[in-house]
């Protein structure tokens, strides 16, 4: 057995021994496993909402798109701090809800906000579909990580299997508790490895971060600067906008705010959060590294591009904490994606939808045991290959961002948005998404009178103007309805 793939293994066998360990002194209810029985402070809650950034996808998909695409990358610094800004002013008023009501997903909210189960069925339906290709990314990159790592003595289908084995055995028993406690390892391991490769690999290839930028614009002219078309200035805002607004939208994020103990503990991880992601600039600096040290690279192989410079760079033995960092930077989220994923399964679309006179009790056990299941299709899927780790979470964010406007009228003193409104607009939002993706249809191609400036704009933006052009449609024909239906009620 080599020296990296005994280090991978010790670093699994930890993450799993330590997820177990989580469950101790807890009597696991539908609340205590699905968001730790509201008990955690400042530093668990921001583990988890940092776990959003610092995912197999900072570690492999960021540094491989800055190899593939260049300045596109620099969308994700962007969006991460204006959804922050977000975060700050809506996150305490998604918690205090989540804190009356006993609110343990965000189907759930939509129901107690809209007073319409029917809602939540559809924001379950659509908020499971959308979180299983983020399972799939980190999935797909564990297998890259650890099969690369281990210089091909663990094949990227038996990676995949191991760490899906270990998250679905701790979280079917500790829940939430499990990622947390797997949180804080990962987070140190992955922010001294990122650093670290971001300051040695460009000074040792290069002789400095400044030089290494010179010799990039050298041997690709206009390499670092925004293209005309595809990923160009107009890509990069609306992707920016689309992600800022949809950041929170995520169904394990927004479960994992009903976490805190406090809406402050909220209010101060959203202020040192940007700081903290700050990190990504070292990630963006291995990238950038790696494009004239291991050239072509094409196609979802640019996800490959950081780890096969760490391979042909440092002795086994590093490569080997290298590959332990990412297998823990994909356990961890993984761990809450599964969590969520199975929550809403079992609470908001069986209870919800085919036995309303489910125990919790019952619920809970339906929730652990379709952990595997979810787990099963994540890795089927991880397994077949295809789109890039960075196309895997655009498309998820296209979805989930389509929740945003329903989340943020629902808090305002007369919300214009009805039921039906809000139902019909992410209907028509993610059905747009939906066929635009599996047609692989661009705007251009969709709309070819659009003026080339806005060619480009990102898919996920353009539905989410359509849904609110079909949310605002659909409230103003159901609003007054509502309002003469009330009336006679009340015998007016």
């Amino acid at each position: 057995m080599s020296v990296a793939l005994l280090i991978i293994l010790l670093a699994a066998a930890c993450a799993l021994l330590l997820g177990l360990a989580a469950r101790r002194g807890h009597d696991m209810d539908l609340e205590q496993w699905s968001v730790g029985g509201r008990s955690f402070g400042t530093m668990f809650v921001f583990l988890l909402l940092a776990g959003e950034i610092y995912t197999i996808f900072s570690f492999l998909g960021a540094s491989g798109f800055i190899y593939g695409h260049g300045a596109g990358a620099y969308y994700i610094l962007a969006y991460l701090t204006l959804n922050q800004v977000i975060g700050y002013w809506l996150l305490p008023l998604v918690w205090r809800t989540a804190r009356r009501e006993h609110l343990v997903s965000q189907p759930q909210f939509f129901v107690r906000q809209y007073g319409s189960p029917a809602l939540g069925i559809l924001v379950a339906v659509i908020a499971v579909a959308a979180m299983i290709p983020y399972v799939v990314l980190q999935f797909t990159g564990l297998g890259i990580i650890v099969s690369i790592a281990s210089d091909g003595a663990m094949s990227r289908a038996e990676a995949v299997w191991l760490g899906a084995a270990i998250v679905t055995t701790y979280v079917m028993i500790s829940g939430l508790r499990g990622a947390a406690w797997n949180a804080v390892i990962k987070d140190v391991m992955i922010l001294v490895t990122v650093v670290f490769l971001g300051t040695y690999l460009p000074v040792h290839y290069y002789g400095g971060i400044a030089r290494m930028f010179r010799a990039i614009d050298h041997a690709k002219p206009g390499f670092l600067a925004f293209p005309t078309h595809g990923n160009s200035v107009i890509w990069f805002q609306t992707t920016v906008l689309l992600n800022a607004m949809g950041g929170f939208m995520w169904p394990h994020v927004f479960s994992s705010t009903f976490t805190a103990r406090g809406e402050r503990i909220l209010r101060r991880n959203t202020v040192i959060m940007p700081l903290y992601s700050l990190m990504l600039l070292f990630v963006f600096f291995a990238g950038f590294a790696a494009i004239l040290q291991v050239p072509g690279l094409q196609g979802a192989s640019i996800d490959l591009a950081l780890i096969k410079l760490c391979a042909q760079t440092f002795p086994p033995w590093f490569v080997g904490v290298i590959g332990a960092t990412g297998l823990l930077t994909a356990l961890v989220p993984g761990a809450v994606l599964l969590t969520a994923a199975a929550t809403m399964l079992a609470n908001d679309l069986y209870r919800a939808g085919v036995s309303p006179a489910a125990s919790n009790a019952a619920v809970t056990r339906l929730a652990r045991a379709l952990v595997p299941a979810i787990a099963a299709v994540a890795v089927f899927f991880a397994l077949r290959g295809g789109a890039t780790i960075v196309a895997m979470l655009l498309m998820g964010y296209n979805l989930v961002t389509q929740f945003f406007p329903a989340v943020v009228f629902s808090f305002t003193r007369r919300n214009p948005v009805t039921s039906q409104g809000a139902f019909c607009g992410i209907l028509g939002g993610t059905a747009a998404v939906t066929a635009l993706t599996l047609t692989n249809t661009s705007l251009a191609e969709m709309l070819p009178f659009l003026p080339a400036s806005l060619r480009d704009m990102n898919i996920g933006l353009a539905a989410l103007i359509l849904n609110g052009a079909v949310t605002a449609i659909v409230s103003a024909a159901t609003r007054p309805r509502l309002a003469a239906q009330e009336a006679d009620g009340m015998g007016v």
